[in-house]
């Protein structure tokens, strides 16, 4: 009997050791240091803040060819250099079956199931937990789109439910079976009110219902997340909600930051903070990145560089994008809840070869590029007119190469910091308006933006003669670069050549209405100037206009000019907006409050600006000329909406 026991223990033991064996050790971690970065410590960082990084892209990019190395420049698994440097999370998107009816893969990646499995066991290899991404689509799934699965397009909501309950159940098996260590799964990604072709939230709740209730089965321990984007939007207390009101149980409410496009710091602290503060959840940047460079590598465009009409709060360097990301931690560590931010596609670089056509072969064979060609069967609208490679190869963490950049050590450095001597590092642009009839005196210094994101005057020379400048003045209205060299670093100055405009703040770069009344006839919901670059026509301040209810818009935008000189003048004013419906829009002058001209002017979509032009001002000196706008919609959907923006008022037929 005893001997029996023995045995018994024995072949415990050695089953024990054996699993110990093939289980995942954690890498030993060492030291990292930086000779170049410049990091401010985070002294509010938790020990368990989520320093995580997308990385969905690796095996597409693997089998293209990409090699990855570590900062001794060897060849080295991706996820023990991410782990080295202070990585403690993975992120990977799932779809349901992202292959046309031959089994060729749509891109992206081509992120399946197998494919999560594989770099999960790699994750957990290299020490680091996973989140996973379920969009509950066949391809990529975002504030624009939220399709349904090919295989579920039939299926009535409980089905769906049911469905989306056991495809996340079965994953989720796959997923543990591997050894992958799950901390955390979404059930959904970028929901802004759809998800898996369901846009009333009757529907959507019971889904991400159903998801989360196969993650308790599976990953008891693991959090489950809700994921919006857009956090300018003002619609997340309405999402959080909506959320409560139904009852769906989640642990962390997630957001995309991408600061070319969702607003401030300031305003992510606070909307993240209210939902945590209201419904007592944890709050997260589930995804956030920042250009290291304007340049493409893969011959395909890139979504941000040079030229994009984006905000651009740091430099398109090494060092700017280690600073962006540093300060979008710091936001969340220090708003109630914050639990983590993941930076998006950290690996995602180009698969490095000398032509478009090359490229193309293995965005086509591996997925490896944004879209292939063969996505047209499920997303003909968008994949199948714009398939090509990666857009964001220079908003990676590693460089064409495959060597990682210097600012992939910020996770490691983020609570000691690397408060390095301060040096520049780029130049910020310079900006002038002068009038035809003025001199154009370009500055003589130019801000260097410092490595700790601070700004030094320093001396600039420009590419400019004395004739180039006689030729600005001489060819009217127009906009030019000069280029420029400050420092050893490139500088570049616009120079944007314009008649005399009479208005007082003609673009509301005041930040307010300086200059201008308003008349509210309709009791509009919203109605004033705005910061936002991204929806100006020039500079970052406009006038903005929304409202839900129907016939609620109705306003004049105005200005009095007194004092000008006798003679003709003409005014011009732009409008651009949205969901208008029944509308009339039209610039205006009165002199003494009598009505000389008008200019119709429509609203047809975002980024369309009209411009209304009123000629043949005929002025009297001692009169009183008001100009302005007349906005009146009726509306329809949400509400209508609109920004107003590049008044002037210039002399001229």
């Amino acid at each position: 009997m005893k001997k029996m026991i023995w045995i018994a223990l024995l072949s415990a033991l050695l089953l024990l050791l054996c699993a110990c064996g093939t289980a995942p050790k954690a890498p030993i971690r060492k030291p990292v240091s930086s000779d170049t970065l410049y990091v401010k410590p985070v002294s509010t960082l938790p020990e368990d803040f989520i320093l995580g990084v997308d990385a969905s892209s690796v095996i597409a990019e693997e089998q293209s060819g990409v090699k990855y190395r570590n900062f001794s420049g060897e060849e080295q698994d991706v996820f023990l250099t991410l782990a080295e440097n202070g990585v403690t999370h993975i992120r990977v998107r799932v779809w349901n079956h992202p292959y046309d009816k031959d089994g060729n893969g749509y891109g992206g990646g081509n992120n399946d199931v197998g494919k999560a499995v594989e770099i999960g066991r790699r994750a957990a290899a290299a020490g680091m937990k996973l989140i996973v991404d379920f969009h509950y689509s066949d391809f990529w799934a975002d504030p624009g789109k939220q399709m349904v699965p090919l295989a579920w397009k039939d299926m009535e909501i409980e089905e769906k439910t049911e469905a989306v309950y056991q495809f996340t159940l079965d994953s989720l098996k796959e997923l543990r079976d591997a050894g992958a260590d799950v901390g955390m799964v979404q059930v959904g990604n970028e929901t802004n009110g759809a998800l898996c072709g369901e846009k009333i939230w009757f529907n959507i709740q019971y889904l991400m219902q159903a998801g989360a209730r196969a993650v308790r089965e599976i990953y008891p321990e693991a959090m489950v997340a809700v994921h919006f984007a857009n956090p300018e939007s003002g619609a997340y207390a309405d999402y959080a909600k909506k959320l409560d009101y139904y009852g769906v149980d989640y642990d962390v409410f997630a957001s995309s930051y991408y600061p070319y496009w969702h607003g401030t710091l300031e305003n992510l602290r606070a909307v993240l903070g209210e939902i945590a503060d209201t419904y007592g959840k944890k709050v997260m940047v589930m995804e956030t990145s920042y250009a290291y460079t304007a340049e493409d590598t893969d011959f395909n465009g890139n979504t941000i560089g040079e030229g994009s009409t984006v905000v651009k709060n740091y430099p398109y360097t090494v060092q700017g994008q280690a600073n962006s990301v540093r300060d979008v931690i710091e936001t969340v560590a220090n708003t109630p809840g914050g639990i983590g931010v993941c930076y998006w596609e950290g690996t995602w670089i180009s698969v490095g070869t000398d032509s478009w056509e090359e490229n193309h072969e293995r965005w086509e064979k591996y997925g490896s590029g944004w879209a292939s060609s063969y996505a047209a069967s499920y997303d003909p609208n968008d994949a199948g007119k714009y398939y090509g490679g990666c857009a964001v190869d220079n908003q990676a963490l590693f460089d064409a190469q495959g060597m990682p950049l210097e600012s992939l050590k910020l996770f490691a450095l983020l609570r000691s910091g690397n408060e390095l001597k301060p040096v520049p590092d780029a130049v910020e642009d310079s900006f002038l308006t002068v009038d035809l009839s003025d001199e154009i005196v370009l500055p003589e210094t130019v801000n260097a933006v410092m490595t700790d994101d601070s700004r030094e005057p320093i001396p600039v020379s420009w590419d400019a003669s004395a004739a180039d400048l006689t030729r600005m003045h001489e060819n009217g209205p127009a906009r030019y670069e000069i280029r420029g060299e400050a420092g050893g670093l490139p500088a570049l100055c616009t120079v944007n050549m314009v008649e005399f405009n009479f208005l007082t703040n003609p673009d509301f770069e005041t930040g307010d209405l300086t200059g201008w009344s308003v008349e509210d006839l309709g009791g509009a919901d919203e109605l004033y100037v705005e910061d936002k670059a991204t929806d100006s026509l020039d500079g970052h301040w406009h006038m903005h206009f929304w409202s839900a209810g129907q016939g609620t818009i109705e306003f004049r935008l105005e200005q009095d000019v007194k004092e000008l000189k006798s003679g003709q003048y003409k005014f011009a004013v732009s409008v651009m907006g949205g969901d208008a419906g029944e509308h009339e829009v039209y610039a205006y002058a009165r002199l003494d409050g009598e009505i000389v001209g008008t200019a119709p002017m429509s609203i047809t979509g975002y980024g369309s600006w009209d411009t209304g032009l009123v000629k043949g001002i005929d002025y009297v000196e001692g009169q009183t000329l008001t100009v302005g706008v007349y906005v009146r919609c009726a509306g329809e959907g949400n509400g209508a909406w609109g920004k107003i923006d590049g008044a002037m008022l210039c002399s001229g037929e």
